[in-house]
């Protein structure tokens, strides 16, 4: 039996660790041929891990020509592109607004923002030449409701939901749909202790108000960017999907901390 995504071009970013590792696995046992870009020199690794031919690319998403060369990857490989998961993004550096900085808010914009616009718009290049596709951006709860010491990444998030629905706009009558998943309090990036440990361990705080009471996974992420991709969403588009156990629907407007998030220096989610 076909795969949701059988013989689909796919580009996700971000794909070393976390997110877009669960993503590459999903979408490869969905019969996707995947073209896998990270920063950190783990894309390799992965590429090799989910097999089917996948690709590992170094790419870093704010700079122009590395993205340029990223899609140029699939068209000469593949002659099309069929679907881009913009997942590459960073957090860290929690802190009340006045103490952010203003190499901080450049280095989570440079990244969450300008990243996503460049993979877009040269994606939707490519897309347009081949007869649409689907896009899907990865955004944050954070970006719905606010977090206490988030200012400078929730401002990002937001730009991505905001470019993801006026890209929706633009493209709608090209076949080109556009989406975002907006992750809550997710089991991977973000969370010091899943460095060490890969469920969290008995008794582990977590943040208040999460109404189905358990944290998120990676793989949980995976499984609607999956669903975004495939043709089961075909006339879904300009949607932010909250991925987070109904914490953005139930808030309490109580501004608590996300619990065990690292404050040290940013890193890839």
């Amino acid at each position: 039996m076909a795969g949701r995504l059988q013989d689909k071009i796919c580009i996700i970013t971000g794909a070393g660790s976390g997110m877009g590792k669960a993503m590459a696995h999903r979408f490869v046992a969905e019969g996707a041929k995947v073209i896998l870009a990270d920063i950190s020199g783990k894309q390799d690794e992965v590429a090799a891990a989910v097999g089917n031919g996948a690709i590992g690319v170094h790419c870093d998403v704010a700079q122009e020509d590395p993205v340029k060369a990223l899609i140029q990857t699939a068209l000469d490989k593949y002659g099309r592109l069929d679907v881009l998961c913009n997942n590459a993004g960073f957090g860290g550096g929690m802190a009340p607004l006045h103490k952010q900085t203003a190499e901080h808010w450049d280095r989570i914009h440079a990244v969450n923002v300008r990243g996503v616009f460049l993979c877009m718009k040269y994606g939707i290049t490519a897309m347009l030449e081949t007869g649409g596709g689907s896009i899907v951006n990865t955004g944050s709860a954070s970006a719905v409701v606010g977090w206490k010491h988030h200012s400078v990444y929730a401002a990002a998030k937001a730009g991505v939901h905001h470019m993801t629905k006026i890209a929706a706009l633009d493209y709608s009558d090209k076949n080109i749909r556009v989406n975002a998943i907006a992750p809550g309090t997710m089991w991977t990036g973000l969370v010091a202790a899943s460095k060490t440990h890969e469920t969290p361990p008995e008794g582990f705080p977590m943040l208040a108000g999460i109404p189905m009471g358990r944290w998120g996974s990676a793989m949980d992420i995976a499984n609607a960017a999956l669903y975004f991709a495939s043709d089961e969403a075909n006339y879904v588009t300009g949607t932010i999907l909250p991925v987070d156990g109904g914490y953005s629907i139930g808030f309490s407007g109580m501004g608590a901390e996300r619990p065990g998030l690292t404050t040290a220096e940013p890193e890839n989610l």
